[in-house]
């Protein structure tokens, strides 16, 4: 019986395959310059009968009846084009279909290079089933984004963290980065974080991708790991004729009055016989520039010297930092893809992209620590403070990669190889994928000198300023107690650090043409997807004890002098003298004559770990057309996943008593249904239901156990997490501008089950404070969006050339099943990442050779960490960006241009609790970069 089975299927596949009415049409849709047009409109209006092209601009329509057929090209902002085709029975028809813009005026209104861009990004939005932002190449060029997360954060919706002034991890619609997807050319793009899911955005520069798409609202056939969204960063595909462009740069970082050096290149082409094409690009950016950093920890409980219990007092703050950093950045960025077509129906694609960045650091740390209240004797009543001083310089060993400084060396690498195949009426496309992203930081160096006391043997009087919370200041009394001689050596340490994940990916897609509904249009498709993830990181670190007297005075030791008058946090925070980094670096720690050596495995055991994790996914959904106006794609995704976690039994925090394995496997089924209602040409209503899931962070589920005796704590692992699911509803209104624009507004709500915080309570056996991630009950998260983006061709004159961006979100949250220290559950929590308004904007003004734009970029407070308490919370301020570009082509091809970045010298600060109690402050200054381009096109004829 099996057999019958078996046979019947085979006949019936055979049969799809080898059997078809009609024949097909395999077509490319290019611009005047021989660039792909991305999700065009095709329409064959004689037999209602229609698709959208892909990002590459090829299309497909399969089972057209045989004869002459007229194809129309539908795009904003470019003329309608017509195209006849003739179609036999059996075979496939090929043709390419260039498109111009609109007159190049457009009732007295320029087409400009911007606008092209525009209406890329918006025919891809308009046309895509589901809920999405895009944006194109051509518009991150007219934007002053050196890599890929500060072009996303021009998105509505979006907002970023940063990291060292550039915009690393993701936020979509509130939700912290781990709990989004990011992907490239679809696939998941691995992370180089050892503590999370974060995919550092950063790390890709922005001249290497052709388009981002936000997928708000994701689709059975995506990955389902994308509880705030999925991202996609699209590489350049291969020209339809001969393409080369390059760019040269320069720039200023005015922090550290250092240079900038900035280039790519690209070159691409199709052989004669269109059959094989292929596209090279590189990119390097090496910018030398640095921060000024003031930090505080604060308390507002002490021990009453009277009753020897804990009292409320004042917030004052324990510890404080005041940091240098100067920082070298280098990033690079190679990418080739390729592709082939043995004939009509079979093309292969091979994609490629290797990035590497250099992240050299020096940091100057002056600490007090320890600090603690004087009271006045017999009584509560507080009358200064003390504590201790350090001074610590962080670099590296003095070789050709480190260069005395701290090496973080990252890199991303990713090759794909896949196929889009047509058999019968049956498409098939299939991909595989290899990529790996890694972290090491090799011989990372740290001196640190401390004052514990006075010459009379008391802690440190100091004066201080807590009145101020946002600015608080902490100097020694008297300057003689703090000579840089009474200082003695704490430590001399080197620690490695190694992490990495791997990837591979395998899916395949199935795609047949159903009409259900006879309406012309429809189709069923159905595949799946394997992807084996093994993530590890392995750290040691060790200290190093002189055998001999040199280091005992630090005044007479090789110094750097770090005071600067133009300290960004203010000229009252004085650094003072730290080791120099090159003397730190020459050190020969490894001479067993000059230094005890010794391993330190509580610096390190418990952050090493692996983790692999096997997820095994399938999905079915079919588009349907209902009416002329009404479409809807429905269909469902499973997801199976299985982890297995390794990590360290641990002791007084460095006796390891053994590995621990865990093991858990859990199944997700996720259901999703999006709506697509054209009210007419221009207008569109949108409706999506969706379920996504997060997984925990790796670490997270490593089922390490550090009992620290000393300190009384606990820190556990825990591998029964759940994963993070959500229940995602979406409404969405568009309204298209012919003149190439948009007006967009919408809500959304997300019903969260599971999300994953870090509890704080007392271990019952031993008493000690325990810290363990756990998952919460539920939260929700309600939010809307509005966005407007328009050329100003309404306004008289020259005013036509104006245009304007706006988009601003909304969101509010609540989260249950929070407990303080104590047990008791919080009722006043947000879910964190959540900030409470987004704003983006941007004006401009674009002729045939000058554009200029102001660009604006405000993201609202949020809490980012939950403490054991609200005077714990951390959270991230508010920023407000603001950057200025303007450029000016000579000709079409060749054009110079001008940055302005970060005009407000905006910081990035954490406060505590409340909002003027600053944690930590951090700015960066302003930086200019400037330069030449050229491009140059020659499409095939």
């Amino acid at each position: 019986m099996r057999k019958n089975y078996v046979l019947l299927f085979i006949t019936l596949s055979f049969g799809f395959l080898g059997f078809t009415q009609g024949g097909n049409i395999q077509g490319k849709i290019i611009d005047e310059n021989g660039l792909s047009i991305p999700f065009g409109n095709v329409l064959i209006e004689s037999l209602n009968k229609g698709t959208t092209s892909d990002f590459d601009g090829s299309f497909l329509l399969v089972n057209i009846p045989s004869g002459t057929q007229t194809i129309k090209i539908t795009y904003l902002g470019y003329a309608d084009t017509e195209k006849e085709v003739h179609v036999e029975a059996g075979t496939t028809a090929e043709v390419v279909i260039a498109i111009s813009p609109e007159n190049l005026e457009l009732d007295d209104v320029l087409i400009t290079g911007y606008n092209s861009g525009q209406a890329k990004a918006l025919n891809a939005q308009k046309n895509k089933q589901n809920i999405t932002n895009v944006v194109s190449t051509d518009q991150i060029g007219k934007f002053p984004d050196a890599n890929i997360g500060d072009a996303i954060k021009r998105i509505q919706g979006i907002t970023m963290q940063v990291d060292q002034g550039e915009a690393r991890n993701i936020i979509v619609r509130g939700l912290a980065p781990q709990l989004n997807s990011v992907t490239l050319n679809g696939s998941r793009i691995p992370s180089a974080e050892g503590d999370n899911r974060n995919v550092q955005m950063d790390l890709i520069p922005s001249d290497m991708i052709q388009l981002i798409e936000v997928n708000k609202a994701v689709t059975p056939d995506m990955d389902a790991d994308a509880l705030g969204g999925s991202v996609n960063l699209v590489t350049r595909t291969s020209p339809n004729g001969f393409r080369v462009a390059a760019t040269v740069g320069s720039g200023v970082n005015f922090i550290t009055d250092k240079r900038i050096i900035n280039g790519s290149f690209l070159v691409g082409d199709r052989s004669k016989d269109n059959k094989f094409g292929w596209m090279l690009s590189t990119s390097i950016n090496d910018s030398d520039f640095g921060s000024d950093n003031v930090e505080a920890e604060w308390v507002n409980e002490v021990e009453s010297p009277v009753s020897g219990e804990d009292i409320q007092v004042d917030p004052f703050v324990e510890e404080s930092d005041i940091r240098t950093y100067l920082v070298q950045r280098i990033r690079r960025s190679f990418s080739a893809n390729l592709d082939y077509a043995f004939d009509v129906n079979n093309t292969i694609h091979l994609k490629s992209m290797y990035n590497w960045r250099d992240d050299r650091e020096n940091r100057f740390a002056l600490q007090y620590g320890s600090i603690e209240p004087i009271f006045a004797s017999g009584t509560e009543t507080i009358t200064g403070y003390e504590g201790e001083i350090s001074r610590q310089t962080k670099g590296g060993i003095d070789n050709n990669r480190n260069k005395n400084a701290r090496l973080e060396d990252q890199r991303m690498q990713n090759y794909s190889l896949g196929g889009e195949h047509l058999f019968g009426e049956i498409e098939f496309d299939w991909l595989a994928s290899y990529a790996s992203a890694s972290e090491e930081r090799l011989n990372e160096r740290y001196v640190e000198y401390e004052l514990e006391e006075t010459n009379g043997g008391d802690p440190i009087p100091f004066n201080t300023d807590f009145a101020n919370q946002k600015f608080p200041l902490i100097t020694p009394v008297n300057a003689s107690d703090v000579a840089l001689s009474n200082f003695s050596l704490k430590e001399i340490t080197e620690e490695n650090q190694f992490t990495e994940e791997k990837d591979f990916n395998f899916f395949a897609n199935f795609t047949l043409q159903a009409d259900f509904f006879n309406k012309g249009d429809g189709f069923v498709k159905f595949g799946g997807r394997l992807k084996i993830k093994d993530k590890e990181r392995t750290n040691n670190f060790f200290e190093f004890e002189p055998t001999n007297a040199a280091f005992d005075d630090l005044s007479a030791l090789p110094l750097t002098d770090q005071t600067d008058p133009d300290f960004l946090a203010g000229s009252k925070y004085a650094a003072g003298m730290f080791v120099d980094p090159a003397f730190l670096g020459k050190l020969d720690l490894n001479n067993t004559s000059l230094f005890d050596i010794s391993d330190v495995p509580s610096e390190y055991v418990r952050a090493n770990y692996e983790v692999k994790e096997h997820v095994y996914a399938g999905y079915i959904m079919t588009n349907q057309k209902l009416s002329d106006k009404l479409n809807v794609l429905v269909g469902v995704r499973v997801e199976s996943t299985k982890t297995e976690a390794t990590g360290n039994q641990i002791e007084d925090e460095e006796n390891v008593l053994g590995l621990i394995t865990a093991n858990k496997n859990y199944i997700n089924v996720l259901p999703g249904v999006h709506f697509k209602y054209h009210v007419n040409d221009h207008t569109i209503l949108r409706f999506a239901w969706t379920n996504t899931l997060a997984r925990p962070n790796y670490v997270d589920v490593v089922p390490s156990i550090d009992i620290v005796a000393d300190d009384e704590e606990i820190f556990l692992g825990n591998p029964e997490l759940s994963a993070t699911t959500s229940m995602n509803f979406d409404l969405m209104m568009e309204h298209y501008f012919s003149s190439v624009g948009i007006i967009s507004g919408g809500i959304f709500q997300k019903s969260i089950k599971d999300f994953i915080y870090t509890f704080q309570f007392e271990d019952a056996g031993t008493g000690f404070d325990s810290f363990q991630p756990q998952n919460g009950d539920n939260a929700n998260i309600f939010g809307a969006e509005v966005g407007f983006q328009r050329q100003l061709d309404f306004l008289p004159g020259f005013a036509k050339n104006f245009s304007l961006m706006l988009n601003y979100t909304y969101l509010t949250s609540s989260a249950d099943g929070i407990r303080n220290s104590d047990g008791e559950e919080r009722t006043d929590l947000d879910l964190p990442g959540t900030a409470p308004n987004m704003f983006n904007g941007s004006l401009g003004y674009s002729d045939k050779k000058l554009n200029l734009r102001l660009s604006a970029n405000y993201s609202d407070a949020y809490i980012d960490e939950i403490g054991g308490s609200t005077f714990e919370d951390r959270y991230y301020d508010e920023q407000f960006l603001l950057d200025f570009n303007v450029s000016y082509a000579f000709n079409k091809g060749l054009s110079i241009y001008f940055d302005l970045n970060n005009i407000t010298d905006q910081p990035l600060r954490y406060f505590q609790g409340v909002k003027n109690r600053t944690m930590q402050v951090e700015y960066y200054g302003r930086r200019i970069t400037f330069g030449i381009k050229y491009d140059l096109f020659n499409k095939k004829q």
